[in-house]
Parts: C-alpha cells; structure tokens; sequence
C-alpha cells in the first residue's frame, strides 16, 4: 500500500538551517528564562539540594557503590538525616533568634540604657551624634515586621523544604542518568566539567562543612566565655555567634566585643576585659587556625572569593548564597581560565607549521 504523501514537504521553509539553528537555540534560552522566572521563588529548593547531593555523595558512593546497600533505603536515611540534622534545628534556631532580636527591638529603652552607661563610663557621646533612638525604632519596625511575614510564609517553608527533599531523593535514585546529563547537555569539554566540579566540591567542603564547623566551634567558644565572664543570657548570644561567624573579617567581634562594652558599663571591667583577653587571644586565633587548616583540607578557596561570594550571594539568593555566592565567583574564574585556554589553543591551530 503506498504511503499518503506528506502535503506539506512540498512547501519551502523561510529559513536557512543556521537560522533555524539560532532560533533553536533562542527558544530553548528563551524557555529555560521563563521556567527559571516561574520557579525564582523556589529557586533556593533546587540549589540547596544540588549542594546536599555533593556533601552526601562520598557517603553514597561508599554505602551503594562500594557496600551495595539497598539505595531506596540509604536515600531514605540521608533524608532523615537531613530533617533531623539540617532543617529542625536550624529552624528552631531561626525562630529563637528572631524572637529574641524582636523582643530587643520593641523595647530600644534597654539598649538606650545600656549605651548610657557606656557614655558615661567613657565620657563620649554617642546617642546625639548616632541617633541611636531613631536608629532602634526603625529597627524595631523592621523587626516586628518580620513576624507577619514569618506566619505567612510557614507555608512557603514547607514547600521549600519538600521541594528540596523531592529533588534530593531523585538525585540520588537516578544518580547515574543525572551525571550523564550533565555531561550530554552542558556545553563544556569533559576537562572544563572536571574544572567546574572540582570547585563545586571545592566551595561546598570550605563553605558548607568547614564553615559551619568554624562557625560551631567559634559559637560555643564565645557562649562559654560569655558565661564565665557573667554576661545576661550567653546561650542565646551563642547562638547569634555562631550565625555572625559566618561573615568574613567581622563575625564574632560583633558579639563578644558589644559583650565586653556592656560589662564596662556596668562597672565589671575586669569582666570586660577578661573578655576581650579571650576575644583577642582565643576566640579570634581560633577562627584563623581552624581556617588555615581546613582551607587546604576541605577546599583550597582564597579569602577574597568567599568574601566577595558572601555579599553576592546573600543579596540574591539569601541564606544559601553563602554556598552559591562563592560558587558562582569560583566558576567565573574557573571559566575565564577555560576562555584562556581555548583562546591558547585556537592561537596555536592557526599557525602554519
């Protein structure tokens, strides 16, 4: 029987295959922009479980690849883990700390009464030249604001927190086709995805595990001291430390130094300098030795990159773009230095032997 003839192959196509190429490639851009667009508000889902793939990976690998677990069974377990570890307490974290900061924001007349007393210990004014009541108040607004908002989004949290575990779990189930896409669908030479796993790797070991070590480590270090040297509440000024740890150059100097001040002001100066002794001596040593070993140990990232990564990425991502912002700095450099190499090696094609 013969085929019924088509009744469009007849009819001549406006474009040339190179243009048809370029519209390909605009469509699918173009398509890519708008499910980016769509999904932007759970964009931190998908991006905190590509990062928790690479930090669980070793384990599978070593449970699946090498023992030959059950790996329905082992994804199960490195997600609850990831529930019980990661996500609850970080959220009660969270909510402690934000509870606290309101509760100091809707009443500036204790603080106000605090730098009163430094004022008058120090015989400089601060509250006409700062105006720190005005700044409080904003605060206070800005604060209180947060409250609503955290309701509102309870919601929005459990969606984040399940996207992510639903991505986590097929990551790990569909591993081997996951890779292979990448390598079929990215396009870059195998040595430049290499490259550009490596700094994954790279930046989630110094900003994910090291960080966060060094953060914990600095926390209970500042909270101890706090609680030796007789400041009001040092478990929760703990916990603000190890969340202020996390920023570069700054980080617990703006817990135990305020800490300090505020014995001077009330007369305990031999507190307050035992504090800044331990500040100074212990606290700030510690952060920079831990740093030094565990930058060649878990991902050799020069300080400048993290720091510059910290502020990019907090402003666009949030929380996670303590991990994403460094990343995306490490891949620009990673990529420039691809740019060079193909550069170098076009150069050299081109010249006749």
């Amino acid at each position: 029987m013969q085929k019924p003839s088509d009744p469009f192959a007849a009819v001549e196509n406006i474009y040339t295959p190179r243009q048809r190429y370029l519209l390909l490639v605009f469509s699918l851009a173009g398509l890519l922009g708008l499910m980016v667009m769509g999904l932007a508000q759970y964009l931190t889902a998908f991006l905190a479980a590509g990062i928790l793939f690479v930090v669980f990976r070793p384990v599978w690998v070593a449970l699946v690849h090498q023992r030959r677990w059950n790996r329905r069974l082992v994804t199960i377990g490195i997600l609850l883990v990831t529930v019980v570890v990661l996500v609850v307490p970080f959220y009660a974290l969270s909510s402690l700390l934000l509870d606290r900061l309101v509760n100091f924001a809707k009443n500036p007349e204790r603080i106000l009464e605090v730098v009163h007393k430094v004022e008058n210990a120090t015989g400089f004014n601060f509250t006409a030249q700062l105006n720190v009541r005005e700044l409080l108040l904003q605060g206070a607004n800005k604060v209180s604001g947060w409250l609503p908002t955290l309701a509102s989004s309870a919601l929005n949290f459990l969606v984040v927190v399940g996207l992510m575990l639903f991505t986590m779990y097929y990551l790990f189930m569909q591993e081997t086709y996951f890779l292979l896409g990448l390598h079929r669908y990215l396009p870059f030479r195998n040595e430049t995805l290499q490259d550009l796993g490596e700094a994954l790797k790279n930046n989630v070991n110094a900003n994910v595990l090291g960080q966060v070590l060094v953060a914990l480590v600095q926390g209970i270090l500042t909270g101890i001291t706090l609680k030796i040297f007789s400041v009001p509440d040092p478990a929760f000024w703990g916990v603000v430390a190890f969340f202020m740890a996390f920023l570069p150059v700054l980080g617990t100097p703006l817990v135990w130094g305020p800490a300090a001040l505020y014995q001077f002001s009330v007369g305990a100066n031999t507190q307050a300098i035992g504090i800044l002794l331990v500040g100074f001596i212990v606290i700030v040593n510690v952060d920079n030795l831990l740093r030094i070993m565990l930058a060649k140990r878990m991902g050799d990232i020069h300080p400048l990159v993290t720091l510059v990564g910290l502020v990019l990425g907090v402003e666009i991502f949030g929380l996670i773009g303590l991990v994403v912002g460094p990343l995306l700095v490490s891949y620009f450099l990673v990529l420039m230095e691809v740019f060079r190499r193909e550069n170098r090696l076009r150069r050299e094609s081109e010249v006749p032997r």
